[in-house]
């Protein structure tokens, strides 16, 4: 069996009908897909396998939010720190990403911040908010579904404000400096930002 590539289409014999892809994994996961295969100016392969992994990825959010029992996992508490800092660096990117059409990257962005959440009993609100928030022009059904649940309003996700950054929460207090011996990294060291260069020196010799 060779493999080559070209065009999907009917007069090719090889096109593939959105209607079944749709009943078969979900419209959101087809959408999904098409935008996380390259950047738009590029062609891709189509892959079956590549579907599956974004319906994966659907399917974990929804277990992230929503219990066995269907009842939803978002609290009231704030968000803890080293989560809150992934939180505005992945609406920064998002919203980089979307404006620039780079629509792969932005997904990549959620499924990383999504990752973060595997195995937590609860969701703070902010959080759950601006995820869904972020995540509902790509997949629109099943953040709708998962505002409604999460009790945050029925049928008005689309009329929500894109969530904005908070630029003092992505300020950096310490930073991790790598410690080279003749050219090779031998250990790292942990400082604050705003330390000076002969205290590092000391700290580092």
């Amino acid at each position: 069996l060779n493999r080559s590539r070209g065009k999907m289409g009917k007069r090719y014999k090889n096109g593939l009908p959105p209607e079944e892809v749709g009943d078969e994994y979900g419209v959101d996961t087809l959408r999904l897909y098409e935008m996380y295969m390259g950047p738009l100016e590029q062609s891709a392969p189509w892959s079956m396998e590549g579907i599956r992994g974004m319906q994966r990825f659907l399917q974990r959010v929804w277990r992230n939010f929503i219990t066995q029992d269907g009842q939803a996992k978002v609290k009231a508490d704030p968000v803890e720190d080293a989560l809150g800092k992934k939180l505005q660096r992945t609406i920064v990117r998002v919203t980089d990403d979307i404006e620039g059409l780079r629509f792969n990257t932005a997904i990549a962005g959620l499924i990383e911040l999504n990752n973060e959440l595997v195995g937590a009993d609860e969701i703070p609100e902010e959080l759950a908010r601006n995820f869904l928030l972020l995540l509902s022009p790509l997949a629109p059904h099943i953040t709708e579904e998962l505002w409604m649940r999460c009790g945050f309003g029925h049928g008005n996700l689309a009329y929500q404000a894109w969530p904005k950054h908070d630029e003092m929460a992505l300020v950096e207090e310490m930073i991790t400096l790598p410690v080279q011996v003749n050219g090779k990294v031998r250990g790292t060291v942990e400082v604050p930002v705003e330390i000076e260069e002969h205290v590092v020196r000391e700290l580092v010799l």
